[in-house]
């Protein structure tokens, strides 16, 4: 009986052991045999090849990567193009390679979208992905790391846990360059419009946010007129009371403005095409500053509203010597033009390239 109960268990785990690979395998042929996956998986395997300055690091035994831009992806859009169905084990992967001069950027994307960022369950995977990405970034020499998009917040205000876990790093989230970026692009937009002071109102979306409280300070300082919304209420409180401006929480409460300046993506303070129309001025197109990331003004509602709506994408910036590993493919992968980046990424860059000097590297 005992010999018998040993085989009938041995041929139980046989069987199982091969209905554990005919699964393995199903999932791998679905995966594989998927067009984006695959056109995804060429596009990372063709930037590493093609990445000489990268290659020559090595050969050399120095760091491959200078800065590290951790992000999210922005929406399944990014997910199909950048991953197809494939997961990365550790919940982080190669995005976009950077170079200019001699500093080394690296975008490192997180396996999860801003939607994600709305769940704590999303939040817990986004801080243990965010944590690996930055021990894969120690690992290969990176200085500074930003924390981009949906994840600036995500440990915090002053993100003590990521201090202590990794205390020769410097942390950005970017914001500063962002913000002299906005403002210059707002101000440019403005006269360009011959939108002046005491003459128009401005909509302020998300004015509680560094960069929404910021452009709020700015603009009144112009002389501007400015009416901030956006959904938290104790928030809008302080900023009215601080700045003496109005405020609101939707957009039929928001009346006629001129210029729409767009902080936040969230859902609950997005531009459409309908609530264009509850706050554009019948004589004149809507003025839109774009700074948040993703847009607020989505394309598919710009496409419906185009002719109303005059539209400035705003926080970004160039420089002719920001190269893309595998140009064009990359930055329109990224959704973005030669030699163009975002302010935070360039602002990482930046304080990379001041390491590096004041390490007596020629950049």
């Amino acid at each position: 009986m005992a010999r018998e109960t040993k085989i009938r268990e041995f041929f139980g785990r046989v069987f199982l052991t091969i209905v554990f690979i005919a699964v393995e395998l199903r999932e791998f042929f679905i995966i594989w045999t998927n067009w984006q996956t695959l056109l995804a998986a060429t596009w990372r395997f063709s930037v590493a090849v093609t990445d000489w300055r990268t290659i020559l690091r090595r050969i050399k035994d120095q760091p491959i990567v200078d800065a590290v831009f951790v992000t999210n992806m922005r929406d399944r859009t990014d997910r199909g193009r950048y991953l197809g169905l494939w997961r990365p084990k550790d919940g982080h992967f190669n995005g976009p390679r950077y170079w200019i001069n001699e500093v080394a950027g690296r975008t490192r994307a997180l396996d999860v979208t801003a939607e994600d960022f709305t769940t704590s369950e999303g939040r817990k995977k986004a801080k243990k992905y965010f944590i690996n990405a930055t021990q894969w970034a120690k690992d290969n020499g990176a200085k500074v790391i930003l924390l981009a998009a949906s994840t600036k917040r995500l440990f915090g205000e002053n993100g003590t846990q990521l201090k202590k876990l990794f205390p020769n790093l410097i942390f950005t989230i970017g914001d500063n360059g962002t913000f002299l970026l906005l403002k210059e692009e707002t101000l440019r937009a403005l006269k360009k419009a011959n939108l002046k002071p005491g003459y128009c109102r401005i909509g302020i979306l998300g004015p509680y946010g560094f960069l929404g409280e910021m452009m709020v300070q700015t603009l009144t300082e112009k002389g501007y007129d400015i009416i901030g919304a956006g959904p938290n209420i104790s928030a809008l409180e302080r900023i009215g009371t601080k700045y003496k401006i109005d405020t609101c929480r939707t957009f039929s409460e928001m009346g006629k403005v001129d210029t729409v300046v767009a902080c936040t993506h969230s859902e609950k303070i997005r531009l459409n095409a309908e609530n264009i129309e509850l706050i554009r001025k019948s004589d004149r197109k809507l003025l839109v500053v774009d700074v948040a990331e993703p847009s607020n003004l989505r394309y598919q509602e710009y496409q419906k509203c185009g002719n109303v709506v005059v539209r400035q994408d705003a926080g970004n910036a160039f420089s002719p010597n920001l190269k893309y590993v595998l140009g064009p493919i990359s930055y329109k992968m990224f959704r973005l033009t030669r030699g163009v980046t975002f302010g935070c990424f360039a602002e990482a860059l930046s304080i990379a390239s001041e390491i590096k000097q004041k390490e007596g590297v020629e950049v």
